[in-house]
This record gives structure tokens, C-alpha cells and sequence, in this order.
């Protein structure tokens, strides 16, 4: 009999700064307009001079633990998956136990293997994908793993990428008969690809992002990775296709990297368009869009190609706007995506958590509309630029109600504080000391000092701020 494993609780940690859209807007000339209804932010996340990646990791791993009554002999694996990495060689989830160690004791996560992981937003998925074999193969001695997705999302001052930043931590708790949700068995399926769409060399801050190319790679890469989970899910009898259906039939909700709103819109259009080309309503679609779907000139389908036809990237567009008009795509839109995006237009970009936070905010506003979500099966579609995509799948059990009806994000994240653009931009520059504070920390993990010297030159030491 196989073993269910899954994710059985979840815990998030948002910085309390955040920048204000309109405020952001009108600082770089752009319409207010364009970013809530174009990109879809509202506000920004943004970490204070105390806080990184290993601070945000380790207070949403402690609340994680806290809620659940867990103490660390009860966890045997705890994985950090992360792009915003502190150091070239040692991992942060060291870090993260050294701070877990000041509340529960010293050397009492010593028998807690782990790793840092690296592949930009897809990294997450790799570790819940690894931990949950790592249970399946009772290598786990009854314990649970914790896979805690960290990030900061930073662009440079005046780039287009500026107003797609964040911060954030979600901590999931992976075990065997998980309350929320059970990940389908052996459909899991992966893409990967050299690619230069978006990277951070050594020493730099800030990514180097071929904009336009990586939006159409994560779309494709999505897709290619979509296709061999169908035919896995239909090898296996997860599920089989009429012929009028798709495998959007078959999934009830789903979750998607979401860097910003409107890419979760964009690739819902992109694998739809997709999925029903080959259907008996494509040409009720067609009719209601008013024209034919457009193709590219160049028969290459590089992307680079693809991107210098001018002429179809123009019609393309015009195509999209009036698909996602469509009923039928307004159906699914509402009853699959609607309820993930809400978490991103408050906090906005968490690179590997964005596809957990937009889970977890599914979970939270579906539950408030009334909708039991008792056997749905959410299809997770995981992309990192470099690159790779990841789609797989999982099961709502039956006990979720128990931990989602206590899901409150505005509560859990808690107080707010606007910053100007002003206080924003020292902060992106570096230019304020760590004890420089703009918020009191309370029941959180905080930086206190980063090295320097021959012994403990950038070694960074945290404590608990009670």
C-alpha cells in the first residue's frame, strides 16, 4: 500500500516594511494604474537593516514548530531552498538551526541533516520533492522533514524589474498523512535547459534579467514539463481523457510561480491556449475572440525568433487580451487561480516561495468563500530561471479545514509599516547600519553583526529578539 506524504501544516514570515504602489509610481513617473491593475502589486515587502533570507527562514521554521507542539527530536530533515544565498560554502540552513538552537537548546538539531538549495525559484520544489521520497523510503525513523522557501527579491533603482520586488519565508512542515495535502505518487516531471534568462553572478546583489526572453522561456518550459506530467498521470491511471477533455479538467485548483500577478494570468492563458486547441470549444473560443489565433513567421520557434516578430508578438497580444475575456477562460480563472494571487499584491515577488505563498493564500480565501476543497487535486507548476520547470500534483485530504480554518494573512503577517521612497532607496543601497532599525522586532529572529577580521570576517551571528 502506498504512503501518503504531503505537506501537513504551513507557517509564513513577511518583513513588516512594505512600500506603497502609488507612492512608487509616482516617484518613477509610471501610472499608479499600470502596476495595480498591469503587474498587479500593491504593496512590497521589503526587509529591514536586521533582517535576510536566514532571519525570515528561521522565525517562520520556529512559528512552524510552535504551532505544531514540534520539538527537534521530531524533525529529522530541515532544507532551506533559497537564491538570495549568504555565502558561497556554507549552507543557510546552518544558520537557521544555530538560531533555532537559542529556544530549544544547544546540539539539539545536531541529528538533523540538511542542505541549502540552489535553482532559483524552482529550488523549493527540488527539496519538497526530495524530503517527501526521503519519507516514502522510511529513511525517516518517524520523524518529519521542514523545507523552508526564503528570499529577497531585489532589482536595481530604475530597472523595469524594481516593481517586482519582495521579501519573504514560508516553512512547510512534509509528512506521512499530512492534513492538507497528499503529493501524487511517480507523475512528478521535470524540464531543464542551460539558458541565460536570468542569473546573479558572484558578488553581485541584483540579477542580470533578459526580461521579454525569460517570460516566454518560463511559459514554454511550463508547458514542456505540463506535457510529460499528463502523459505520467495518464500511464499511471491517475486519470484519463475524454476526448472533449484537457488536463485542466482533472485538476480543480492550481498553483503557479508567481513573480508578479499578471505572469500568473499570463501563463494560465498560455497553457489553456495550449491544452484546448485540439478541443470542440476552440471553435466556440475563436468565435468569441473574433479572429485567428496568430502564429509566428519564422518557423524556427526559437525564442529569440519569436521575439523579433514584431508583427506577431503584436497580434499575440491582442489574441491574449481577448481570451482571457473568454467565458470560458474567466471560468477556470475564478474557480483554479483567483484565490492564489491575492498574497502577491500585498507582499509581492519571494522568488522560491512565491508558488507556496500563493498556495497557502488558495488555501485561505477559498476556505473563506465556502468552498470545501475536501479531494481537489491542485496541479503545481514550479519554474526556476537558468533554467528548469517543475509540474506535479497533490490531493486536498480531508483535514485540512482544521489548519486552514485558522489561516489569517493579514493577521499573520501583522503590523505594517509604509516606508518612503526614500527610507526605501538607503536601504537598497546598504547605506543604513544594522542597528539602523526602522521597525521594533518582537518573538523574531534578527541580525546583529557581520564579521570582520581574519577568523570571522563576513560570518554573521543572529539572537531572538523577545
Amino acid at each position: 500500500m502506498s504512503r501518503l506524504v504531503g505537506i501537513d501544516d504551513i507557517a509564513i514570515y513577511v518583513p513588516k516594511l512594505y512600500i506603497d504602489f502609488k507612492e512608487f509610481a509616482e516617484a518613477r513617473g509610471i501610472d499608479p494604474g499600470k502596476l495595480e491593475f498591469g503587474i498587479g502589486v500593491k504593496k512590497m515587502a521589503m526587509v529591514d537593516t536586521n533582517e535576510d533570507p536566514a532571519t525570515m527562514a528561521a522565525t517562520a521554521c520556529l512559528r512552524l514548530m510552535q504551532k505544531n507542539k514540534l520539538s527537534p527530536q521530531d524533525v529529522g530533515r530541515l532544507y532551506v531552498a533559497t537564491e538570495s544565498g549568504l555565502d558561497e560554502s556554507k549552507a543557510m540552513n546552518s544558520y537557521v538551526v544555530g538560531m533555532l538552537e537559542q529556544i530549544f537548546g544547544d546540539e539539539t538539531f545536531e541529528h538533523c541533516g540538511g542542505i541549502e538549495c540552489k535553482f532559483a525559484c524552482v529550488s523549493g520544489s527540488y527539496a519538497l520533492y526530495d524530503n517527501s521520497n526521503w519519507i516514502r523510503a522510511s529513511e525517516n525513523d518517524g520523524k518529519a522533514a521542514i523545507v523552508v522557501v526564503s528570499d529577497i527579491a531585489k532589482y536595481d533603482i530604475g530597472s523595469t524589474g524594481e516593481y517586482t520586488q519582495g521579501a519573504g519565508a514560508v516553512a512547510m512542515l512534509i509528512k506521512e498523512n499530512p492534513r492538507i495535502l497528499a503529493f501524487d505518487q511517480k507523475v512528478t516531471s521535470t524540464v531543464i535547459k542551460n539558458e541565460y534568462d536570468f542569473y546573479r553572478p558572484f558578488a553581485r546583489e541584483t540579477p542580470i534579467v533578459n526580461g521579454a526572453y525569460s517570460t516566454l522561456l518560463y511559459l514554454i518550459q511550463v508547458k514542456k514539463a505540463m506535457i510529460a506530467y499528463k502523459q505520467k498521470a495518464m500511464q499511471t491511471g491517475l486519470f484519463k481523457l475524454a476526448p472533449d477533455e484537457s488536463i485542466i479538467d482533472h485538476i480543480d485548483l492550481i498553483a503557479l510561480h508567481l513573480p508578479y500577478v499578471k505572469m500568473g494570468k499570463n501563463a494560465l492563458v498560455f497553457l489553456l491556449r495550449h491544452e484546448w486547441r485540439t478541443l470542440p470549444k476552440w471553435k466556440e473560443i475563436l468565435k468569441f475572440v473574433g479572429m485567428e489565433e496568430p502564429k509566428p513567421k519564422d518557423n524556427r520557434g526559437t525564442i529569440e525568433s519569436i521575439l523579433l516578430d514584431k508583427e506577431f508578438m503584436e497580434k499575440d497580444e491582442l489574441f491574449r487580451k481577448k481570451f482571457m475575456e473568454s467565458p470560458q477562460y474567466k471560468e477556470v480563472f475564478e474557480t483554479r487561480l483567483a484565490s492564489s494571487l491575492k498574497a502577491s499584491e500585498i507582499i509581492g515577488n519571494l522568488y522560491t516561495g512565491s508558488l507556496y505563498m500563493g498556495f497557502r493564500s488558495e488555501l485561505e480565501f477559498e476556505n473563506k468563500k465556502g468552498r470545501d476543497l475536501t479531494d481537489n487535486r491542485v496541479g503545481f507548476a514550479s519554474y526556476g530561471s537558468g533554467s528548469s520547470a517543475m509540474v506535479f500534483s497533490g490531493v486536498i485530504q480531508p483535514t485540512y479545514i482544521d489548519v486552514v480554518k485558522k489561516m489569517d494573512l493579514e493577521s499573520e503577517i501583522g503590523p505594517r509599516k509604509k516606508i518612503s521612497i526614500e527610507e526605501y532607496e538607503s536601504l537598497h543601497r546598504g547605506e543604513r547600519k544594522i542597528e539602523d532599525t526602522l521597525t521594533a522586532k518582537s518573538k523574531e529572529f534578527v541580525l546583529v553583526s557581520v564579521g570582520h577580521g581574519s577568523h570571522k570576517e563576513g560570518f554573521r551571528e543572529y539572537n531572538f529578539s523577545n
